[in-house]
């Protein structure tokens, strides 16, 4: 008796020598094409960061991450209220994160701790009580291409009443979303 064997329906997989070898190569291209578009995301779109020091608190702690959006400032202006980084004007070496108060052709001036530009008093709902500098600013107009910065922790904030306007060069992102801890998980205003 000589009985064949039913043929299984439909598609079969059959093991091909060297198909381990293909299993692979597809796996690297794979890993390839994620990680060079993780690449282009980070060179050119968004970038993680650091935080280190308090000037920026309550809003961000030191040794948070963030990502900051590198092109954003190719499409639309630097605004008012910007969580801004950018390189430090006295050593571009370091980075400094802050907010930008003013823009170029406003006038500013920092009266017993409180915020003026252009003659009309700034309500700075992120600079708690207990972290407002009554130090006072001269009124002086932000220069062209230039933004006057801001730490939220102004008592301990290194920033444009010490080193002057950012030109705008040295600029390099905005702060837009909090990823550690987990807690803090979210945009940024």
């Amino acid at each position: 008796m000589n009985e064949e064997v039913p043929k299984p329906a439909g598609n079969t997989v059959v093991d091909a020598p060297g198909s381990s070898f293909r299993i692979w190569q597809m796996w690297a291209r794979d890993i390839f094409i994620a990680l060079a578009f993780s690449a282009f995301i980070i060179i050119f779109l968004y970038q993680p960061v650091k935080v280190e020091g308090t000037s920026m608190m309550p809003g961000l702690t030191d040794q948070e991450r963030i990502f900051i959006n590198k092109f954003v400032y190719k499409i639309e202006p630097i605004s008012r209220g910007d969580v801004i980084v950018f390189r430090y004007p006295l050593d571009p070496t370091k980075s400094y994160i802050k907010r930008v108060a003013a823009v170029a052709g406003d006038r500013i001036r920092i009266d017993d701790g409180t915020l003026y530009v252009n003659g009309r008093r700034i309500r700075e709902a992120y600079v708690p009580t207990d972290y407002i500098d009554n130090r006072t600013y001269p009124e002086s107009m932000v220069p062209p291409h230039t933004y006057f910065v801001l730490g939220d922790h102004r008592n301990l904030s290194n920033d444009s009443r010490d080193f002057g306007p950012v030109p705008e060069q040295l600029i390099y992102g905005k702060a837009v979303f909090a990823y550690w801890p987990v807690d803090k998980m979210g945009t940024l205003h």
